[in-house]
């Protein structure tokens, strides 16, 4: 929510489709600026040495703050998804359809516009490598969204639902433009070393490069000698997370060696940051949410964890380095800053033209990067975290200025005098109280104005090719007796990753679909997807490979299902399921139009449970 008028006509300059000039490249430069945009997965602003940590060693991170501007009061939201939705559009994450980390509500719109799409329309090459989980099916891959080049995992995390079965960081399979790949070694080596591959390729071209990691995510898998040197600490919560992320920091050294050796280091834009708060990096005395930190671990002193809308939920590190932007290395910019503005700024750092049409919600920060940060005084944020199909006024949720920060619409906290967020003075502010209110229902209203709308997997294209449907994107998800499918915190809860799968959860929901052409389609139902081969009936027994920093994966249980029944606006078909059948294949007649695909398997009274994977064909 931007709220002077000066951030406004930022926004508006930024949507009128001409070329914006850039305050730090001049008219002669003949290439435009690289850009390598990396993103870790739930390492929060404390898990960073330069930061204050006395436990962690990240030395190429310290290096890359010491060299960089550091937003230092820079906000996203409080989970994976929603940032990326907002940080690839430049728009809150509830316009793009993003508000959860799982169902259809993780998938981002087909009409959404992303800074890869920007970049690829302006000569840019664009790749990405790593972790995408805007969605696993057409129109919602990274390959629809701009990226000529992607190698990512499948859903929120390996081992996901969508993710290629059994993957587990090491040796895996992972997807490039959608077709999985076998690939050897750790995943973050991989992502690194793929996007090494699309930067030599393209070092005499501007490119755009999305290096997303999953780590440190969970599960915490890594080799022990990463993890080693922070074992028998007892200040140290999780030492696989900080081996994790230690594996990450050598990364990062790698890839900027390699950066100057080819030449291209000074007009490279190169940023880090997070999607969330830290997920492992601190103990807290209490529930996640809303606790304090304790003297296990650092959190820079913030309260909550990944999930809070507390500022330890969404405050995040941000650095940004680009020696010939002329912008002064390790300075800290004290503004408030979030994940819409990283498009816009790139958008005038590189002299890109926009589309008739785009707007963002946030505003380029390089006259700010140059001293004239007036423009940004008076601003407010917001960030929430809803992870529920309908949006719901007020929850989690932080509305901030400078010095605010309004808490779930009834907490206020003064972050100049108490930046843990201890306690709480509504009553003695009540004038900032209202304002900070009246921001929230404007902006509330705006972006979730178009909440109904879905993200449909869309079949009967030509771009479409068989598009694979997993109970990871289940809308609706209910139990078998039809009660909603809620965890403690009142979020929606499908079958999103393959324990649940080998666990034989009863869970199910549906799928919105949109059939772009009338025909006969094969809906093929799975409880295990192809590549497991497994009859739907079966069980398999515990791996007994090991997983460095982990345990080997349990057994698959064995059910008694005899039916299989699968439907489609009103047109509904079951077939009966035998002891060997891996699969149940129907053919159906589908007319063109928006509806809902329901797939489930049975056995009378005793079990009701959905198909954890449905392939999707026409047939020509």
């Amino acid at each position: 929510m931007n709220t002077n008028a000066l951030l406004n006509s930022a926004i508006l300059t930024l949507a009128s489709g001409t070329l914006l000039p850039s305050t730090g490249a001049t008219a002669q430069e003949p290439k435009q600026p690289n850009v390598i945009l990396i993103l870790t997965d739930d390492q929060g602003y404390g898990d960073i040495a330069a930061h204050g940590n006395p436990y962690i060693s990240t030395p190429n991170l310290d290096r890359l703050y010491s060299e960089s501007m550091r937003l230092t009061n820079y906000h996203v939201c409080p989970t994976c998804s929603p940032t990326r939705a907002a940080l690839l559009t430049g728009r809150y994450n509830n316009r793009t359809g993003v508000w959860h980390t799982v169902t259809g509500r993780s998938r981002i719109r087909e009409d959404e516009t992303t800074m890869a799409q920007i970049f690829l329309a302006n000569g840019y090459e664009t790749g990405m490598f790593g972790k995408w989980h805007l969605g696993s099916s057409y129109p919602a891959r990274p390959m629809d969204k701009g990226f000529k080049t992607a190698v990512y995992h499948g859903g929120g995390g390996i081992g996901n639902t969508p993710d290629f079965w059994d993957n587990d960081y090491f040796d895996d399979h992972y997807f490039v433009n959608g077709n999985p790949q076998p690939f050897t070694g750790y995943c973050t080596d991989v992502w690194f070393t793929e996007a090494l591959k699309f930067i030599r390729t393209n070092k005499d071209k501007p490119f755009f490069c999305y290096l997303a990691t999953n780590a440190p995510h969970w599960p915490y898998y890594v080799e022990d000698k990463y993890s080693d040197p922070y074992k028998n600490n007892p200040k140290i919560p999780n030492p696989n997370f900080y081996g994790m992320i230690t594996n990450f920091d050598e990364n990062l050294g790698k890839l900027r060696k390699q950066l100057e050796e080819m030449g291209i280091a000074d007009n490279t834009i190169l940023i880090f940051m997070s999607d969330n708060g830290t997920a492992a990096g601190v103990q807290l005395d209490g529930h996640w949410r809303d606790s304090y930190p304790t003297d296990i671990g650092f959190n820079a002193g913030m309260r909550g964890l990944k999930g809070s809308p507390y500022e330890g939920g969404h405050r995040v590190p941000c650095f940004i380095r680009w020696p010939k932007g002329n912008y002064t290395k390790g300075a800290d910019f004290k503004s408030l800053t979030a994940h819409i503005d990283i498009l816009p700024t790139l958008a005038e750092m590189c002299r890109l033209k926009i589309p008739v049409g785009y707007h963002s919600d946030g505003v380029s920060l390089v006259r700010a990067f140059h001293g004239d940060s007036k423009y940004l005084d008076g601003r407010t944020l917001i960030v929430d975290s809803q992870r529920k199909e309908v949006p719901e006024k007020w929850r989690l949720c932080s509305v901030m200025s400078d010095r605010w920060r309004l808490v779930n619409g009834t907490e206020l906290y003064d972050l100049e005098t108490d930046p843990g967020q201890r306690t709480d003075i509504a009553k003695d502010h009540p004038d900032v109280v209202l304002k900070l209110r009246s921001s929230y229902e404007s902006w509330f209203s705006d972006v979730f104005s178009n909440w109904k709308t879905r993200s449909y997997v869309r079949l009967g294209d030509p771009s479409t090719g068989e598009a694979l449907l997993t109970s990871h994107d289940w809308m609706g998800v209910v139990h078998p007796d039809g009660s909603p499918a809620i965890n403690e915190d009142a979020e929606e809860t499908p079958a999103w990753n393959q324990m649940q799968v080998r666990n034989g959860a009863p869970l199910n929901g549906y799928w919105d679909i949109d059939i772009r052409k009338a025909g006969e389609y094969n809906i093929e139902l799975r409880r295990w997807p192809r590549e497991a081969d497994l009859e739907i009936c079966g069980g398999l027994p515990a791996s007994v490979i090991p997983i460095p920093g982990g345990k080997p994966f349990g057994p698959g249980k064995a059910m008694k299902i005899t039916k299989a029944t699968v439907k489609i606006g009103n047109q509904e078909a079951s077939r009966e399921v035998g002891p060997d059948d891996k699969s149940i294949i129907f053919s159906l007649t589908l007319p063109i139009g928006k509806t809902r695909l329901y797939a489930k398997f049975s056995n009378g009274a005793d079990l009701s449970m959905g198909a954890y994977y449905v392939y999707l064909n026409q047939i020509i």
